[in-house]
């Protein structure tokens, strides 16, 4: 019962509890093989803060659960992973991964603050936030100064200001009998992202196609490939349409390891994360894109990665590793017992 000195935790509050802990666990497998693996002296204090930050998660997450009468999560444990398999990704990929990893952090740790209510919860995703900002300007000067960090693509400053008369300014052509606009910084913006994280979730996919077990899972990651590689294209050619640079890829950076470092249960459920990261992108991008036939082509792609998610939750649920998240009480159910 709630008193005067305890308020009760919000069903948001419990939902990204829960969902950040189970995000934690799963990151502390990961980042764990990767501290174990890694060879690059100024690559290894990076990774070693990023898992400093989900162990701190982890701990100060228990501590909670267990002082609300909150079943802990069970999550992703040592089972999961094996820190003495042979190498599966260059040291390079791991500053990629970490980069994009600590952009959802930020993302996600913004949300969660915003949306908490009681003070303590609220103190916990600022400093998750201060952390992952910190992690986000570790990764990026480590970048940098290994001269591998990726710029989106530079166009000429605006001579002077003006407004829009036409609404053709929305088309993105017809056939080609209506010409399309040249894309706008936001659009550009967005696209490059876009084929940045598609690039790196192939990347990814392919690392984890080769050392997963269960035979339904690898053909569940050849189609995420696929997909990764159909979306990758689409971006890349309407930014090349513009004579705008695309970025790079990292598929030279998986080895030729088939020692598998982590459960099947753990890449199922870190491609799950990757794949609701995206569709989130494309939401906003898709706001964000006044030319009718870029914005058409977010709305299509995003309901091929809800598809993908969708298959992705039924494989988790027919292994036994779906983890159900905390929901409200089934009233009518409760009725006709």
């Amino acid at each position: 019962m709630e008193t005067a000195t305890h308020i009760r935790l919000t069903a948001t509050e419990m939902g990204i509890l829960w969902s950040t802990y189970m995000e934690d666990t799963m990151s502390q497998c990961v980042l764990s093989y990767f501290l174990h693996t890694v060879e690059d002296p100024e690559i290894k204090p990076v990774i070693a803060y990023a898992l400093e930050i989900s162990q701190g998660h982890i701990a100060e997450l228990k501590k909670l659960f267990t002082a609300e009468h909150f079943p802990i999560p069970h999550g992703f444990t040592d089972q999961d992973v094996n820190l003495h398999a042979q190498k599966l990704f260059a040291d390079s990929f791991f500053l990629y991964y970490i980069k994009n990893m600590a952009k959802i952090g930020l993302g996600t740790y913004s949300l969660a603050y915003s949306a908490a209510s009681r003070a303590d919860i609220r103190t916990f995703y600022r400093e998750s936030l201060y952390a992952t900002e910190k992690l986000d300007q570790r990764v990026t000067q480590v970048l940098q100064t290994k001269g591998l960090y990726i710029r989106p693509p530079f166009i000429p400053a605006p001579e002077k200001i003006d407004f829009i008369t036409d609404v053709k300014f929305l088309s993105g052509g017809f056939l080609g009998l209506i010409e399309k606009r040249a894309l706008t910084a936001i659009e550009i913006a967005h696209l490059f992202m876009n084929a940045q994280t598609n690039s790196l979730g192939k990347t990814l996919l392919l690392g984890f196609n080769q050392v997963a077990q269960s035979p339904d899972i690898r053909h569940y990651l050849t189609i995420g490939i696929e997909i990764a590689n159909k979306h990758l294209t689409i971006f890349s050619d309407l930014l090349h349409d513009e004579h705008l640079p695309v970025p790079l890829t990292w598929d030279g950076d998986v080895s030729a390891s088939l020692d598998p470092p982590f459960s099947d249960k753990l890449i199922l459920y870190h491609i799950s994360i990757l794949v609701a990261a995206g569709a989130a992108n494309y939401g906003m991008a898709a706001a964000a894109s006044p030319r009718n036939d870029v914005s058409a082509d977010y709305v299509r792609l995003a309901t091929e990665v809800a598809s993908y998610a969708k298959a992705g939750a039924k494989l988790m649920i027919q292994y036994g590793w779906l983890e159900e998240p905390p929901q409200a009480v089934n009233r009518e159910e409760l009725t006709r017992t």
